[in-house]
């Protein structure tokens, strides 16, 4: 190959958060960059689809990092990223971030207001005030350390002198806490059983693990940052993240191609050299990014036995049964928070349907309705294995997506009465359609560390292959929309490093 036969400097395989924001980077640095995405519109499971005049958010729907805080380093990373490509993407504050509705009555709004929300739990288990104000306090020294560090890469040695010299003392500090457990640590504050389960519950709403299983610097990122930057809405939806990132690329020279699915990493000596699409062309590139997870990258796009993952070096995410539901306006009562988690018993809550996760973004963006409707955005986790032998064409399949959807709507009414009848458009999708859509391995949600391990044993951004770079939810820090961004943004620094053309901090 020579650079005459070059398609771009970069290859990005997959037009997912992570992979969008390491390409707009790169490009505003003058590397350039080629996008490449199977479906018609970008983000993955961060993106908007629209039927008979609503727009549904294909999964995600509660968004960290648009705080307007400066002091919050990696973590408000959204406001960087489009404040340095000159993209503006408007949100709307959400002052609560979940309203949980727990077994034996116990109610939770996780609130903006950090103080609310801890009265709210000291009310209910008084005895242990002095727990729970230690634990989130444990949160919030994570969050000061993260927030006082500019975003790059661990890999970068540079950027590790720098954050080494700069804050040797938190620094210090945050490498102790990688070793932690967000559940160990609680229960160094407290004993209370049930509170302990909201605790596991806490982690479960985002990491879907037990606080056990869950890193203690993933928890101190996202149940901290909610009392500082928030959670912020964006305007038009998911889909506008992802879409704003477009503009980026775009506006720098490079250049994004749809309905374009790649079929290959081509490997020349144990390096990347480009990607075969299933169109049979070739591409190559001086480095190729996968957004893909770590199984589909190295045992379908890479077909060299040399570089096979087992199934179980990970923990596999779980995937999702999602309901997309258009409903009559008046079901919905105004002063109705836009997300919740439903919890009918805590012996099954991380068992696949055992909790329900219900938005109704529409409170806080009535566009994405027509007049006088509502979005319902609900969802159970689920595995694959639970739906393999239908046919996705037949009757059988259709009749078990609609059972499971009555039995989570019939679950719902207890926080909205009357939903079943005010349902005027339902779309129903199994992980049969996260694997077909989003072309990841049995539509999980890439791998998750086991209990016991270092938040550090994360795959980084390099690979075993030469020039092969991975961001997205197979790679450190791990999933949620904000976690993929902050993978985008540490490749895109180490490879603009590695290009001659350094990452500027972002401001």
């Amino acid at each position: 190959m020579t650079a005459s036969n070059q398609s771009a400097d970069v290859i990005v395989i997959g037009a997912g958060i992570g992979g969008l924001t390491a390409a707009a980077l790169l490009q505003e640095r003058g590397v350039s960059t080629l996008v490449f995405e199977k479906n018609r519109y970008p983000g993955g499971s961060c993106s908007s689809f629209k039927r008979e005049g609503y727009s549904f958010d294909a999964g995600a729907s509660v968004f960290y990092g648009f705080g307007e805080n400066d002091s919050s380093g990696s973590l408000n990373l959204h406001t960087r990223v489009f404040r340095k490509l000159g993209i503006d993407v408007p949100t709307i504050h959400d002052p609560v971030q979940i309203h949980y509705h727990l077994p034996n009555s116990f109610t939770v709004l996780a609130s903006y207001d950090r103080e609310a929300f801890l009265g709210t739990l000291i009310n209910r288990f008084p005895h242990e005030e002095s727990g729970i104000r230690g634990f989130y306090r444990e949160l919030d020294d994570v969050y000061d350390i993260i927030s006082s560090f500019p975003a790059g890469s661990l890999e970068d040695v540079i950027h590790l002198l720098a954050v080494g010299s700069g804050y040797p003392l938190k620094a210090i500090s945050l490498a102790q806490k990688c070793f932690r457990s967000m559940g160990k640590t609680a229960r160094r504050y407290i004993r209370d059983e049930e509170l302990l389960r909201f605790i596991d519950i806490e982690a479960y709403s985002w990491a879907v693990q037990d606080a056990v299983s869950t890193p203690l610097v993933n928890a101190g990122i996202c149940l901290a940052d909610r009392h500082y930057g928030g959670i912020n809405y964006p305007l038009g939806g998911a889909g506008a993240i992802p879409e704003g990132l477009c503009r980026g690329v775009e506006k720098f020279g490079g250049r994004i191609r749809f309905h374009s699915a790649v079929s290959e990493i081509l490997l020349e000596n144990g390096e990347a050299r480009g990607v075969r699409l299933a169109d049979g062309s070739e591409h190559y590139a001086k480095a190729v990014i996968s957004n893909a997870t770590v199984w589909d990258t190295f045992n379908r796009l890479i077909t060299d036995l040399r570089y096979h993952v087992e199934k179980d070096r990970f923990q596999q995410a779980p995937s999702w049964f999602q309901l997309f539901l258009g409903v009559e306006g008046s079901v919905i009562p105004a002063d109705f928070s836009v997300h919740h988690i439903l919890v009918d018993d805590w012996q099954s809550y991380n068992q696949p349907g055992g909790t329900i996760y219900f938005s109704a973004p529409t409170l806080l963006d009535a566009s994405l309705a027509p007049p006088g409707k509502h979005i319902v955005h609900a969802f159970v986790t689920s595995e694959i294995d639970m739906w393999q032998h239908f046919d996705r064409g037949g009757q059988a399949y259709r009749e078990a997506k609609e059972r499971l959807a009555d039995e989570i709507i019939a679950k719902t009414e207890r926080i909205l009465p009357g939903l079943s009848k005010a349902v005027e458009l339902k779309i129903l999708a199994t992980p049969l359609t996260h694997e077909r859509y989003l072309n990841r391995f049995k539509g999980s949600y890439g791998p998750l560390l086991k209990p016991g391990q270092s938040i550090l044993q994360k795959p980084q951004n390099r690979t075993p292959v030469k020039n092969l770079f991975a961001v997205g939810d197979s790679t450190f820090p791990g999933q949620g929309v904000i976690a993929v961004t902050y993978s985008g943004v540490s490749c895109a620094s180490y490879i603009a490093r590695k290009f001659g053309t350094p990452l500027e901090e972002l401001v």
